[in-house]
C-alpha cells in the first residue's frame, strides 16, 4: 500500500470571505504556505491584514471559504484546537508573575510534568538569550525584553504555526531593528513557520521568505521581497514597497522609448500602448556625463552620509533619486541625470498593472 508523503503546505487559504453583516473586510484570500517560511502580510491601515490573522488563528470567524493548518481543516475549528501560538502587539504578560511563570503558564495549565516543564523553559530562555531574567518581573524588563518573553511563551508550545500581530510596534526605532534582527535569525535557528503581520515595508522586506500584499481586503501581490521589488504587479504595490518608493511617471511610447516631459527614455517598446506609465526605483539614476538625458532642478536635497536623495518633478510628478552623495553638492541649482531604461517597469495608464 502507498503512502502520500508529500509535505503538507504549514498554511492554505482557499477563497477565503469576511463580512462583517453587509460590509465585506476580505475578498476570496487564496494562498498556501510552505512549512519552515516566514509570510508576511503587509499593507496600510484598514487593509485587512490582522483580520486575515484573526481568521487564522480562530478569534474571528470566517464567512465564507477554508482554511487548512498542516493539512487539516480547521475552518470550523475553535482557537485552542488549531495548534498555533500567537504573539501580539502587547506584551499581555501576568504583571505578577515571574519571567520563568509567564514562560511556562500554558503548560502549567496543560499539566505539563514539572521536570519537563523547567526543561522546556530554560531552553526557550537560553534561545531567546534571557535565562539570567526568569526571576524577575515583567515591570524590571526593557520593551525589549517583555516582547523576548512573550515570544518565549508561544515558543515553548512548539506549534504549528506562529501567528505574529505587529510584534514591534510599542518598540522605539533602535530596538525595532535590533528585535527584527533578533526575530530573523530564531526563525533561521528553528525554522518554525510563521505568519507576520505588519504595516511596516521595511520589517517585511528584511523578514520575509515570501510577502502577500493587501490593500482594501484584496491581495494584491504575494512574492518573495525581491520579486516584489523589482517588479510589482501594480503602481500600489510599486509605490508601498521601498523606502523611497518607486517613482511614476507618465509618458509616451516611441519607436525609440519612452518620452516624458520631452526627454526620451531610451527602451524596447515593442508592443506597448502610446500611454503608459514608467516605473523606476531612485538607485537606477545616476550622475550623467557627456549627453544630457534628463536635466533636473532639485526641490530637495537630502544628505544621508553614503547616499544623497534628490527630490525633483518630472512630468508634474514627485521624483526621488538616490546618487552618490560625493556627487552632490547641497546647494546645486540643476543636476543632469541618466536613467537606467533597461530598469524600468511599465504599466497601464487606465488600471496601473504592470506590463512588463
Amino acid at each position: 500500500m502507498a503512502f502520500d508523503t508529500t509535505p503538507q503546505p504549514a498554511l492554505q487559504a482557499d477563497n477565503l470571505n469576511k463580512s462583517y453583516g453587509a460590509v465585506d473586510v476580505l475578498h476570496d484570500i487564496t494562498l498556501t504556505m510552505a512549512e519552515g517560511e516566514f509570510l508576511v502580510l503587509v499593507g496600510p491601515s484598514g487593509c485587512g491584514k490582522s483580520t486575515l490573522l484573526n481568521c487564522i488563528a480562530g478569534l474571528e470567524e470566517i464567512t465564507k471559504g477554508t482554511l487548512h493548518i498542516g493539512g487539516r481543516d480547521v475552518t470550523q475549528e475553535p482557537p485552542k484546537d488549531r495548534d498555533i501560538a500567537m504573539v501580539f502587539q502587547s506584551y499581555a504578560l501576568y504583571p505578577t508573575m515571574t519571567v520563568g511563570e509567564n514562560i511556562g503558564f500554558g503548560m502549567k495549565i496543560r499539566k505539563v510534568p514539572k521536570a519537563e516543564m523547567d526543561a522546556k523553559i530554560m531552553d526557550v530562555a537560553t534561545l531567546l538569550q534571557i535565562e539570567h531574567l526568569l526571576d524577575r518581573q515583567p515591570s524590571q524588563l526593557s520593551g525589549g525584553q517583555r516582547q523576548r518573553v512573550a515570544m518565549g511563551r508561544a515558543l515553548v508550545r512548539d506549534p504549528k504555526l506562529f501567528l505574529f500581530d505587529e510584534p514591534l510596534s510599542n518598540l522605539d526605532a533602535k530596538l525595532r531593528v535590533e528585535m527584527r534582527a533578533e526575530i530573523k535569525r530564531l526563525h533561521q535557528r528553528i525554522n518554525a513557520s510563521i505568519v507576520y503581520v505588519t504595516h511596516d515595508q521595511i520589517e517585511a522586506m528584511t523578514l520575509a521568505s515570501r510577502i502577500v500584499v493587501l490593500k482594501d481586503g484584496y491581495v494584491q501581490q504575494i512574492g518573495t521581497p525581491a520579486e516584489i521589488y523589482a517588479r510589482p504587479a501594480n503602481t500600489f504595490v510599486a509605490e508601498f514597497m521601498g523606502s523611497p518608493p518607486m517613482n511614476i511617471v507618465p509618458a509616451e511610447t516611441t519607436a525609440d522609448g519612452y518620452l516624458a516631459d520631452g526627454t526620451l527614455v531610451p527602451a524596447d517598446t515593442t508592443e506597448k500602448p502610446a500611454k503608459v506609465l514608467i516605473g523606476c526605483r531612485p538607485e537606477h539614476f545616476s550622475v550623467q556625463t557627456g549627453d544630457v538625458a534628463l536635466q533636473v532642478a532639485p526641490t530637495l536635497i537630502e544628505n544621508t552620509g553614503a547616499d544623497a536623495y534628490v527630490n525633483f518633478v518630472w512630468n508634474g510628478n514627485p521624483v526621488t533619486a538616490r546618487l552618490p552623495a560625493a556627487s552632490v553638492e547641497m546647494d546645486q541649482p540643476s543636476i543632469d541625470l541618466r536613467l537606467d531604461g533597461q530598469a524600468l517597469c511599465v504599466f497601464d495608464a487606465d488600471t496601473g498593472a504592470l506590463i512588463s
